[in-house]
């Protein structure tokens, strides 16, 4: 019996090298003292004199350490750490020695400063249960109970040297690195008078993205992307000026802070102290040199990290996508094949040819954009890249079973095929909205003459189109009035399963708030191809048999009927080397509902001949025509694929992959297989590369 595959992936890391001639890069979040600098690198706090000289680590855990801000005497240093299992604020003295934790609450608390009577600053969600949003909140750095600020809602703040004044950022952002965003999240940057609870906005017509204001004697300074890149600007109160004080283009102005020793911030991976005076800018550079245990070489287990995976051929095999890399992996015996090795580069959605001799999977190795590689299933030699031409990226990659195409759908969801051997791209279709880029589930027949998909119409409901490769045009399968998808030819070459609703009403109009609440069923359909096919439900009534005597007549007639079944067999023959074929006349009407049950299903996989994997979000079921029934394959199930010869399939079950028989549902006592990859991340190279793009 198959053994099943559960997943040990693992991949072999390599320690970061360390910067000679050049400082270090990637240093963030820097704050100033009079005489030092404090930045975070590597999740860690480190200090240095301002110079960038001497410099020193403070913490050195697994834990993420952030958001370090320098006391006013420059002595301490509070900060962000989940060391705990939650992030909590701490402080350390600037000669390290043992943090000391401020903060208690279940809910997590970042720092963000300090007040002017020198308590430390600091944001949370604690008590604002259920929808948890940010307040500011202030404590001693000796310990001891918190006191919340008279602001509802913040997520970050500074006060004025007064102290009787605040100025607040009021959104906690889901995506901070999104460029010239302009919706709801932009709220104006505010200044609270803690006194009367008196509210002045800074300027923000035009909804821009301002973040990180620091209160500095009669200004204040934030971040905003008004001129399209992130840079520093200003805001004085008394004369309501506001001023651009840098001019950076291409990439942002990060994390401004205000310490002792004045403005700080960083940009591209580097610190910079910042001059208001002059509106001047010096970089401090770094050389940090320490042990990096959570980059040190080592074992990592990434069985969670398997994604896109297709089935060999005959099943002996896996492909699978975990970490940017390309694995092949055996059902029982030999060892897993790491057939990229390639760190940095983005290795996705491999398939595998079906004569079993190749493997193909896009990606961006080399610098010229995206590609689709193949190469021997053994990974000894080099893989041949093949452009695809104008487009950027590559979605549901299916190889025909006669091996000469490969059709998938790219960024602008057109529906493209490439000829293996020639090497060229052509489009065939479109899908009609970018919310189908990879849901339209391509499937090539098995006489490898036809195409189907799912495309989008005009009233958002989806269409099963086909798409002849000798006629080279498209034909529609499905009635416009109803939302249809996940086509799956049957090996029978008679039969293509789909589903489909008739009934999505409100859910079609996705970006409506009509539609929060759709919630549609499917059913399962096949379509009869030809148009002398029987209907697989016919009606049955038993009969008591009635013997009868053959007549002569009877007898020449049930000759001639033999010799006509022969020359039927032979016209069929003759047919199969033709390929399959479709009847266009009817067809609407030899669409039949599957008599199952209907549900929230997500996607059809073709079975043996005469049968159809059917799933939702858990339960993988196996509808059979000849039983007319559909029954329980697997729960707990997903990703399935399966084998060009229908015999085998590739499974994920409850965290594990197992390579299983598609005859009868699979065992739930199958052991699972161990199997260790490896594979070398060299993280320099990584971030040296996401700089210089």
């Amino acid at each position: 019996m198959l053994r099943s595959l559960g997943l040990f992936l693992a991949l072999l890391l390599v320690t970061i090298p360390l910067a000679e001639a050049q400082s270090t890069r990637l240093v963030r979040q820097p704050s100033l003292s009079t005489t030092h600098v404090v930045f975070t690198y590597g999740s860690d706090l480190w200090i240095a004199d301002r110079d960038g000289s001497n410099v020193r680590r403070l913490t050195s855990t697994t834990a993420v350490e952030s958001n370090p801000h320098f006391s006013a005497d420059g002595q301490q240093i509070a900060f962000t750490s989940n060391r705990s299992g939650v992030a909590a604020v701490y402080v350390v003295g600037i000669d390290g020695g043992e943090p000391t934790r401020l903060t208690w609450y279940p809910s997590g608390s970042l720092a963000r400063g300090w007040t002017p009577d020198g308590h430390v600053l600091y944001a949370s969600g604690r008590g604002t249960a259920p929808s948890n949003y940010h307040r500011l909140w202030t404590v001693s750095p000796d310990g001891g109970p918190s006191t919340p600020i008279p602001a509802p809602w913040a997520n970050d703040g500074s006060y004025a040297p007064s102290g009787d004044q605040l100025v607040i950022d009021r959104m906690r952002r889901w995506d901070t690195e999104w460029r010239a965003y302009r919706g709801g999240q932009n709220t104006p940057l505010v200044i609270l008078d803690l006194e009367t609870l008196e509210e002045t906005w800074l300027p923000n017509a035009d909804r821009t993205t301002d973040v990180a204001p620091v209160w500095v004697g009669d200004t204040i300074f934030f971040l905003s992307d008004r001129g399209g890149v992130m840079n520093i600007w200003s805001y004085t109160p008394a004369t309501a000026e506001l001023q651009q004080r840098t001019t950076y283009r291409g990439s942002d102005v990060k994390t401004l802070t205000a310490g002792p020793g004045g403005l700080a911030f960083e940009r591209d991976g580097y610190l910079h102290a910042f001059n208001p005076a002059t509106n001047s800018a010096n970089r401090i550079d770094v050389t940090v040199r320490g042990d990096f245990p959570w980059a040190a070489t080592r074992w990592e287990n990434v069985t969670s990290r398997a994604r896109a995976a297709a089935i060999s051929p005959t099943g002996k095999r896996a492909v699978m996508e975990a970490r940017g890399e390309i694995f092949t992996v055996p059902a029982e015996k030999g060892d897993a094949r790491n057939l990229t090795k390639s760190s940095g580069v983005a290795d996705r959605n491999p398939i595998w040819s079906p004569d079993g001799k190749h493997v193909a999977w896009f990606s961006d190795a080399g610098g010229e954009g995206y590609g689709l590689h193949i190469a021997e299933q053994d990974g000894l030699t080099p893989p041949r890249r093949i452009d695809i031409g104008e487009s950027k990226l590559g979605w549901e990659p299916v190889w025909s079973p006669d091996g000469e195409h490969i059709a998938f759908v790219d960024d602008d969801v057109r529906v493209r095929v490439l000829n293996v051997e020639e090497g060229t791209v052509r489009t065939v279709d479109s899908g009609g909205t970018n919310l189908a880029r990879g849901r339209m589930g391509l499937a090539w027949s098995h006489d490898s003459k036809w195409l189907a998909y799912s495309r989008t119409a005009a009233n958002n409901f989806r269409r099963i189109t086909v798409w002849s490769a000798e006629e080279e045009r498209t034909y529609e399968m499905t009635n416009p009035m109803a939302d249809a998808f996940a086509p799956s030819w049957d090996r029978d070459e008679k039969h293509l399963y789909f589903l489909a609703s008739t009934d999505v009403a409100l859910g079609s109009g996705w970006a409506n708030t009509s539609a929060i609440q759709a919630d549609p069923d499917y059913a399962a359909y096949v379509i009869l191809l030809q148009d002398d096919l029987d209907s697989p439900f016919l009606p049955e009534s038993d009969e008591e048999p009635v013997e009868e005597e053959e007549s002569e007549e009877e007898t020449e007639s049930e000759d001639a009927a033999e010799d006509e079944a022969k020359d039927g067999e032979e016209s069929e023959e003759a047919e199969e080397d033709e390929g399959m074929r479709i009847d266009w006349d009817g067809i609407e009407e030899r669409t039949l509902a599957l008599p199952m049950g209907t549900g929230n299903y997500r996607y059809t996989e073709s079975g043996p001949a005469g049968s159809v994997f059917i799933g939702d979000f858990g339960t993988l079921q196996k509808f059979t025509l000849d039983k007319g029934e559909a029954e329980v394959f697997a729960r707990g199930a997903s990703q399935p694929s399966i084998s060009a010869d229908g015999k085998k399939m590739l499974i994920r079950m409850r965290g594990q992959w197992k390579i299983v028989g598609t005859a009868a549902p699979p065992s739930d006592g199958a052991k699972a297989l161990s199997i260790t990859l490896r594979t070398q991340l060299d993280r320099q190279a990584e971030w040296q590369q996401l700089f210089d793009e």
